[in-house]
Protein backbone atom coordinates (compact mmCIF):
# COMPACT_ATOMS: atom_id res chain seq x y z
CA UNK A 1 0.00 0.00 0.00
CA UNK A 2 1.02 3.48 -0.50
CA UNK A 3 0.18 5.99 2.27
CA UNK A 4 -0.70 9.71 0.74
CA UNK A 5 -0.51 12.68 3.13
CA UNK A 6 -1.67 15.71 2.92
CA UNK A 7 -4.80 18.00 2.03
CA UNK A 8 -8.30 16.75 0.92
CA UNK A 9 -10.18 19.94 -0.36
CA UNK A 10 -13.36 20.85 -1.98
CA UNK A 11 -12.31 22.71 -5.20
CA UNK A 12 -14.68 25.47 -6.27
CA UNK A 13 -14.53 25.82 -10.19
CA UNK A 14 -15.88 29.67 -10.97
CA UNK A 15 -17.04 30.41 -14.60
CA UNK A 16 -17.68 33.62 -15.76
CA UNK A 17 -19.88 35.99 -14.61
CA UNK A 18 -23.47 36.23 -16.04
CA UNK A 19 -25.24 39.47 -14.98
CA UNK A 20 -24.86 39.28 -10.48
CA UNK A 21 -24.39 35.44 -10.87
CA UNK A 22 -21.50 33.37 -11.11
CA UNK A 23 -21.82 29.60 -11.26
CA UNK A 24 -19.81 27.26 -9.35
CA UNK A 25 -19.18 23.52 -9.45
CA UNK A 26 -18.16 21.70 -6.06
CA UNK A 27 -15.22 18.97 -6.78
CA UNK A 28 -13.89 16.93 -4.67
CA UNK A 29 -9.77 18.25 -4.78
CA UNK A 30 -6.63 18.89 -3.31
CA UNK A 31 -3.17 17.83 -4.12
CA UNK A 32 -2.58 14.85 -2.25
CA UNK A 33 -6.54 13.94 -2.99
CA UNK A 34 -5.95 13.89 -6.58
CA UNK A 35 -2.34 11.80 -5.92
CA UNK A 36 -4.39 9.30 -3.69
CA UNK A 37 -8.05 8.99 -6.25
CA UNK A 38 -5.12 8.45 -8.93
CA UNK A 39 -3.15 5.80 -7.54
CA UNK A 40 -6.51 3.88 -6.46
CA UNK A 41 -7.88 4.80 -10.19
CA UNK A 42 -5.04 2.57 -11.73
CA UNK A 43 -5.14 0.40 -9.72
CA UNK A 44 -2.73 0.49 -6.78
CA UNK A 45 -3.80 -0.12 -3.07
CA UNK A 46 -3.63 3.49 -1.46
CA UNK A 47 -4.72 4.72 1.84
CA UNK A 48 -4.69 8.33 2.98
CA UNK A 49 -4.06 9.98 6.07
CA UNK A 50 -5.17 13.71 7.02
CA UNK A 51 -7.92 16.11 8.82
CA UNK A 52 -11.18 15.74 6.92
CA UNK A 53 -14.00 17.96 8.25
CA UNK A 54 -16.92 16.64 10.03
CA UNK A 55 -18.86 19.03 7.90
CA UNK A 56 -21.07 18.14 4.79
CA UNK A 57 -17.94 18.93 2.50
CA UNK A 58 -15.40 16.88 5.31
CA UNK A 59 -18.48 13.87 4.45
CA UNK A 60 -18.41 14.22 1.00
CA UNK A 61 -14.82 13.75 1.22
CA UNK A 62 -14.74 10.74 2.96
CA UNK A 63 -17.36 9.42 1.23
CA UNK A 64 -15.59 10.02 -2.38
CA UNK A 65 -12.23 8.63 -0.79
CA UNK A 66 -14.33 5.04 0.16
CA UNK A 67 -16.22 5.06 -3.18
CA UNK A 68 -13.19 5.45 -4.95
CA UNK A 69 -11.19 2.00 -3.37
CA UNK A 70 -9.26 4.51 -1.07
CA UNK A 71 -8.65 3.00 2.62
CA UNK A 72 -10.01 5.71 4.83
CA UNK A 73 -8.97 4.05 7.88
CA UNK A 74 -6.23 6.57 8.50
CA UNK A 75 -8.51 9.48 8.28
CA UNK A 76 -8.85 12.20 11.52
CA UNK A 77 -12.33 13.35 11.30
CA UNK A 78 -11.84 17.39 12.79
CA UNK A 79 -14.59 19.58 14.17
CA UNK A 80 -12.49 22.33 11.90
CA UNK A 81 -14.21 23.64 8.75
CA UNK A 82 -13.18 22.14 4.78
CA UNK A 83 -10.75 23.85 3.17
CA UNK A 84 -12.02 25.99 0.04
CA UNK A 85 -9.94 26.39 -2.74
CA UNK A 86 -10.95 29.09 -5.48
CA UNK A 87 -10.17 27.88 -9.21
CA UNK A 88 -10.85 29.72 -12.01
CA UNK A 89 -8.66 28.91 -15.30
CA UNK A 90 -7.50 31.07 -18.19
CA UNK A 91 -8.37 30.86 -21.92
CA UNK A 92 -5.13 28.56 -22.49
CA UNK A 93 -6.44 26.11 -19.48
CA UNK A 94 -3.58 27.40 -17.09
CA UNK A 95 -5.15 27.46 -14.00
CA UNK A 96 -4.96 30.02 -11.00
CA UNK A 97 -6.33 29.82 -7.63
CA UNK A 98 -7.78 30.97 -3.92
CA UNK A 99 -7.45 29.38 -1.41
CA UNK A 100 -9.24 29.53 2.04
CA UNK A 101 -7.76 27.28 4.51
CA UNK A 102 -6.56 29.19 7.75
CA UNK A 103 -7.80 27.17 10.46
CA UNK A 104 -9.34 24.38 8.42
CA UNK A 105 -9.66 20.16 8.89
CA UNK A 106 -6.40 19.39 6.90
CA UNK A 107 -4.15 21.52 9.32
CA UNK A 108 -5.87 19.36 12.10
CA UNK A 109 -2.95 16.45 12.41
CA UNK A 110 -0.56 16.48 15.45
CA UNK A 111 1.90 13.80 16.44
CA UNK A 112 0.20 12.05 18.58
CA UNK A 113 -2.63 11.34 15.50
CA UNK A 114 0.38 9.12 13.80
CA UNK A 115 -0.56 5.57 12.73
CA UNK A 116 1.52 2.91 13.32
CA UNK A 117 2.52 1.68 9.65
CA UNK A 118 2.07 -1.80 9.16
CA UNK A 119 4.34 -3.82 6.80
CA UNK A 120 2.13 -3.41 4.44
CA UNK A 121 2.43 0.10 3.54
CA UNK A 122 5.45 0.29 0.97
CA UNK A 123 5.75 3.97 0.52
CA UNK A 124 4.52 7.27 1.79
CA UNK A 125 3.88 10.26 -0.43
CA UNK A 126 3.61 13.79 0.74
CA UNK A 127 3.31 16.90 -0.60
CA UNK A 128 1.84 20.58 -1.21
CA UNK A 129 0.75 23.09 1.27
CA UNK A 130 0.47 20.84 4.52
CA UNK A 131 4.17 20.55 4.66
CA UNK A 132 4.47 24.41 5.04
CA UNK A 133 1.49 24.87 7.75
CA UNK A 134 1.36 23.92 11.60
CA UNK A 135 0.86 21.64 13.55
CA UNK A 136 -0.27 19.42 10.53
CA UNK A 137 3.50 19.92 8.44
CA UNK A 138 5.76 19.29 11.50
CA UNK A 139 3.73 16.18 11.99
CA UNK A 140 4.53 15.16 8.88
CA UNK A 141 8.10 15.52 8.69
CA UNK A 142 7.97 13.40 11.91
CA UNK A 143 6.69 10.74 9.81
CA UNK A 144 8.91 11.46 7.25
CA UNK A 145 11.73 11.33 9.29
CA UNK A 146 10.66 8.21 11.28
CA UNK A 147 10.45 6.18 8.25
CA UNK A 148 13.21 8.03 6.79
CA UNK A 149 15.51 4.56 5.15
CA UNK A 150 12.47 2.01 5.84
CA UNK A 151 10.50 2.83 3.47
CA UNK A 152 9.98 5.05 0.30
CA UNK A 153 9.30 8.56 0.70
CA UNK A 154 8.18 10.27 -2.43
CA UNK A 155 7.66 14.19 -2.42
CA UNK A 156 6.49 16.69 -4.28
CA UNK A 157 6.08 20.52 -2.84
CA UNK A 158 3.70 21.90 -5.75
CA UNK A 159 4.17 24.86 -4.12
CA UNK A 160 1.75 27.11 -3.86
CA UNK A 161 3.41 30.61 -2.85
CA UNK A 162 0.30 32.23 -1.75
CA UNK A 163 0.35 29.66 1.01
CA UNK A 164 4.17 29.01 1.92
CA UNK A 165 4.56 32.49 3.34
CA UNK A 166 8.17 33.65 3.34
CA UNK A 167 10.16 31.85 0.53
CA UNK A 168 12.86 31.33 3.24
CA UNK A 169 10.91 30.12 5.98
CA UNK A 170 9.62 27.70 2.68
CA UNK A 171 12.95 26.28 1.66
CA UNK A 172 14.34 25.62 5.13
CA UNK A 173 11.39 23.49 5.62
CA UNK A 174 11.24 21.73 2.12
CA UNK A 175 15.16 20.83 2.59
CA UNK A 176 14.65 19.15 6.22
CA UNK A 177 11.57 17.03 4.00
CA UNK A 178 14.24 16.51 0.83
CA UNK A 179 16.52 14.78 3.50
CA UNK A 180 14.05 12.07 3.80
CA UNK A 181 13.11 11.64 0.56
CA UNK A 182 13.63 8.50 -2.39
CA UNK A 183 11.91 10.09 -4.99
CA UNK A 184 11.68 14.07 -5.45
CA UNK A 185 9.29 15.28 -8.23
CA UNK A 186 8.89 18.61 -9.19
CA UNK A 187 7.89 20.96 -11.93
CA UNK A 188 10.28 23.28 -13.36
CA UNK A 189 7.86 26.43 -12.09
CA UNK A 190 8.39 24.78 -8.27
CA UNK A 191 12.25 24.87 -8.97
CA UNK A 192 12.62 28.44 -10.23
CA UNK A 193 9.91 29.56 -7.40
CA UNK A 194 11.62 27.99 -4.42
CA UNK A 195 15.70 27.84 -5.79
CA UNK A 196 15.93 29.77 -8.89
CA UNK A 197 18.36 26.85 -9.47
CA UNK A 198 19.29 25.39 -12.73
CA UNK A 199 17.71 21.69 -12.72
CA UNK A 200 20.53 19.61 -13.57
CA UNK A 201 22.73 21.11 -10.80
CA UNK A 202 19.79 20.77 -8.03
CA UNK A 203 19.29 17.51 -9.21
CA UNK A 204 22.71 16.23 -9.27
CA UNK A 205 22.48 17.88 -5.65
CA UNK A 206 19.54 15.91 -4.30
CA UNK A 207 20.88 12.59 -5.73
CA UNK A 208 24.33 13.33 -3.70
CA UNK A 209 22.51 13.94 -0.55
CA UNK A 210 20.38 10.39 -0.90
CA UNK A 211 17.42 11.04 -3.06
CA UNK A 212 17.56 7.72 -5.63
CA UNK A 213 15.30 9.59 -8.66
CA UNK A 214 14.73 13.24 -9.00
CA UNK A 215 12.13 14.10 -11.42
CA UNK A 216 11.63 17.92 -13.01
CA UNK A 217 8.44 17.85 -14.92
CA UNK A 218 7.74 21.24 -17.41
CA UNK A 219 4.75 20.98 -18.90
CA UNK A 220 4.00 20.17 -22.59
CA UNK A 221 7.75 19.83 -22.69
CA UNK A 222 7.89 16.94 -21.08
CA UNK A 223 9.84 15.59 -17.99
CA UNK A 224 13.78 15.58 -17.08
CA UNK A 225 14.70 11.75 -14.92
CA UNK A 226 17.94 12.00 -13.02
CA UNK A 227 18.81 8.53 -11.65
CA UNK A 228 22.80 8.25 -10.52
CA UNK A 229 23.23 6.53 -13.57
CA UNK A 230 21.54 7.91 -15.88
CA UNK A 231 19.82 11.33 -17.14
CA UNK A 232 16.53 10.82 -18.93
CA UNK A 233 15.06 13.44 -21.21
CA UNK A 234 11.15 12.16 -22.38
CA UNK A 235 8.46 14.77 -24.10
CA UNK A 236 5.07 15.00 -23.36
CA UNK A 237 2.06 13.47 -25.49
CA UNK A 238 0.72 15.61 -27.85
CA UNK A 239 -2.84 16.37 -27.06
CA UNK A 240 -5.69 19.71 -27.14
CA UNK A 241 -5.45 21.06 -23.48
CA UNK A 242 -8.70 21.50 -21.99
CA UNK A 243 -7.36 22.87 -18.76
CA UNK A 244 -3.84 21.87 -16.80
CA UNK A 245 -5.43 21.30 -13.54
CA UNK A 246 -4.42 18.14 -11.55
CA UNK A 247 -1.84 17.38 -14.21
CA UNK A 248 1.66 17.46 -11.48
CA UNK A 249 -1.06 15.11 -8.97
CA UNK A 250 -1.34 12.74 -11.77
CA UNK A 251 1.90 12.43 -12.63
CA UNK A 252 2.87 11.94 -9.27
CA UNK A 253 0.24 9.46 -9.00
CA UNK A 254 1.32 7.55 -12.14
CA UNK A 255 4.65 7.76 -11.67
CA UNK A 256 4.29 5.15 -8.16
CA UNK A 257 1.11 3.37 -9.76
CA UNK A 258 3.61 2.20 -12.13
CA UNK A 259 7.01 1.51 -10.00
CA UNK A 260 4.47 -0.70 -8.13
CA UNK A 261 2.71 -2.12 -11.08
CA UNK A 262 6.93 -3.16 -11.73
CA UNK A 263 7.80 -3.82 -8.10
CA UNK A 264 10.22 -1.60 -8.23
CA UNK A 265 8.80 0.30 -5.28
CA UNK A 266 12.00 0.10 -3.05
CA UNK A 267 15.42 1.60 -2.46
CA UNK A 268 17.08 -0.95 -3.67
CA UNK A 269 14.76 -1.44 -6.86
CA UNK A 270 14.85 2.06 -7.58
CA UNK A 271 18.93 2.29 -7.16
CA UNK A 272 18.87 -0.59 -9.84
CA UNK A 273 16.78 0.81 -12.15
CA UNK A 274 17.81 0.47 -16.02
CA UNK A 275 17.60 3.52 -18.39
CA UNK A 276 14.77 1.58 -20.30
CA UNK A 277 13.01 0.97 -17.08
CA UNK A 278 13.13 4.21 -16.25
CA UNK A 279 12.17 5.54 -19.52
CA UNK A 280 8.75 3.47 -18.86
CA UNK A 281 8.01 5.05 -15.67
CA UNK A 282 8.39 8.70 -17.20
CA UNK A 283 6.06 8.01 -20.50
CA UNK A 284 3.56 5.97 -18.16
CA UNK A 285 3.47 9.06 -15.90
CA UNK A 286 3.45 11.98 -18.79
CA UNK A 287 0.23 9.56 -20.73
CA UNK A 288 -1.37 9.93 -17.72
CA UNK A 289 -1.00 13.71 -17.04
CA UNK A 290 -1.44 13.98 -20.41
CA UNK A 291 -5.36 12.56 -19.76
CA UNK A 292 -6.30 14.40 -17.27
CA UNK A 293 -4.81 18.17 -19.26
CA UNK A 294 -7.77 16.58 -21.89
CA UNK A 295 -10.06 17.14 -19.38
CA UNK A 296 -12.15 19.59 -17.39
CA UNK A 297 -10.35 19.80 -14.27
CA UNK A 298 -8.58 17.04 -12.03
CA UNK A 299 -10.32 14.10 -13.30
CA UNK A 300 -8.02 11.65 -13.25
CA UNK A 301 -7.41 8.29 -15.69
CA UNK A 302 -7.82 4.75 -14.79
CA UNK A 303 -5.16 2.47 -15.74
CA UNK A 304 -7.20 0.80 -18.78
CA UNK A 305 -7.04 4.33 -20.28
CA UNK A 306 -3.49 5.23 -19.73
CA UNK A 307 -2.87 1.56 -21.09
CA UNK A 308 -5.00 2.60 -24.40
CA UNK A 309 -2.82 6.06 -24.54
CA UNK A 310 0.29 4.42 -24.57
CA UNK A 311 -0.53 1.19 -27.22
CA UNK A 312 -2.02 4.32 -29.28
CA UNK A 313 -5.46 3.48 -29.40
CA UNK A 314 -6.74 6.30 -26.65
CA UNK A 315 -9.57 8.56 -27.60
CA UNK A 316 -7.69 11.79 -26.43
CA UNK A 317 -8.19 15.12 -28.62
CA UNK A 318 -4.53 15.50 -30.12
CA UNK A 319 -3.30 19.25 -30.18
Amino acid sequence: MILVCGEALIDLFVDKPVGTTVATRAIAGGSQFNVALGLARLGTRVGFLGGVSHDRFGGFLADTMAREGIDTRFLKRSSHPTPLAVVSTDDDGQPSYGFHSAGCAERDLNIADLPVLDPSIAAIALGSYPLAVEPVGSTLLSLAQRVTGRIVVSLDPNIRPSLAGDPGRWRRRFEQFARTATILKLSREDLAVAYAADPDAWAAERLADGAALVIVTDGAAGATAYHRQHRLQRRAPPIAVVDTVGAGDTFHAALLARLAQKNRLSRDALAALTAETLADLVDYAAAAAAITCSRRGADLPRRAEVEAMLAGGADVPRA
